[in-house]
Parts: C-alpha cells; structure tokens; sequence
C-alpha cells in the first residue's frame, strides 16, 4: 500500500480546482506546465534556503499535479502526449527540488558523523537516483510487459499498490521537512526509502514474471 493507489480518494478534494480551470479554458497541458513551474520556484527557493516558501509552492504543484487530468476529463481533452508531458513534468519537478536542496549547501550528515560535507552532496545525488529509478521501472515495465489498458487517460498501473515510496511520499516529506525546517532529514529519508521502494518493486516484478 502507498499514497499512490489512494490518488482516486484525493482527486474528488480537487474537482472544484479542475472546474475553475475548465471553465476558463485552461488545457490539461497548461496546468501541467504551470505545475512544472511551481515545483521549479520550489527547488529556487530551497536553494536560496527559503524551506517554508519552498514548501508552499511544491504543496501548491502537487495539488496542480493531481487536477490536469481532473481539466482534461471535464473538457473531454485526454491525450497520449499529455499523459507522457504529465510524468516529464514530475520527473523535472522532483530532480529540480533534491537538487535544490543539495545546492541550499545546509548539512546533510556531515553534522551527524565525521565526513567531508561531499558527503552531504553524495546523500542528494542518492536521492535523486532513488527518485527516479523508482519512477523509471514503471515505464520500462509498461514497455517489456506490454500493458496498453487505459483508466481516466493513463496506462492501468500493474505497480500502482507496490513500492511503499514512491513521488507521493517524496513529494509529503518534501514539503513536510520545509515546513518544520528538517529538510536534511527529508532528504535523507528519501535517498534510503526510495531506493528500498525500487528494490521492492523490482523484487515484485522477478516473482511474477520470471
């Protein structure tokens, strides 16, 4: 179970978001883009070491992420290329965001034990791989396995339950650890958990089809 197989029940908080847009003629591909925007204000602002601000505006991208497909079925604009636009945008968003905190240059480890602080930078560069590898095995799982069903404009997820961290728990610690001020403790979670998720989501895909 992850925050990614419950997107169905967080969806509906944001219709009369996705209504505003729709009535204003806002495409699915703009609000994917103005998400893209603000999760990349986001990472300015953790380089700049602005964590609150920082934190508001990926809240705010995250809430825009979950409304463009919400706009695209209202105005009955579902497309291929918005489905792909929709995943390089997060992929933008959360490697702009890590490393936005990687170059704020705040103490990662280096505080905890005795290393030089590349360590520090060595624990975002964790995390960004993490982040995206754990994404990057749904599409090639997409592409080897051949899945072609589509629900609400996206392929049906045969990894949507499995991976218990996935970019919405990234997203949450993320924005949590601006808020409190624990960013470094966000990062780290992120570098450990999101590489254990694609561990275990690989492990998911050799017992159920090797």
């Amino acid at each position: 179970m992850n925050i990614t197989s419950l997107r169905p029940k967080f969806i509906k908080y944001t219709e009369p978001v996705a209504s505003f847009f729709a009535r204003l003629g806002v495409t699915p591909n703009q609000v994917s883009a103005l998400a893209m925007l603000f999760g990349l204000l986001c990472a300015l602002a953790f380089a700049r070491q602005y964590f609150l601000a920082g934190a508001l505006l990926l809240f705010v991208s995250a809430v825009l992420d979950l409304v463009d497909g919400s706009v695209a079925r209202k105005n009955h604009t579902e497309s291929k290329f918005g489905a792909v636009f929709d995943w390089v945008a997060d992929k933008y968003v959360d490697a702009a965001v890590i490393l936005g905190v990687g170059f704020s240059g705040i103490p990662i480890i280096s505080h905890l034990i005795d290393v030089p602080p590349i360590a520090d930078f060595g624990i975002v560069g964790l995390a960004l791989f993490g982040s995206l590898i754990n994404t990057f095995i749904k599409p090639v799982t997409y592409a080897e396995i051949g899945y072609t069903e589509r629900i609400a404009g996206k392929i049906e997820d045969p990894l949507e339950g499995v991976g218990f961290f996935g970019r919405p728990e990234t997203v949450l610690v993320l924005v949590l650890g601006g808020v409190t001020g624990y960013i470094w403790i966000a990062v780290l979670l992120i570098a450990v958990c999101t590489n254990l998720s694609a561990v275990q989501r690989i492990y998911y895909l050799y017992r159920q089809y090797s």
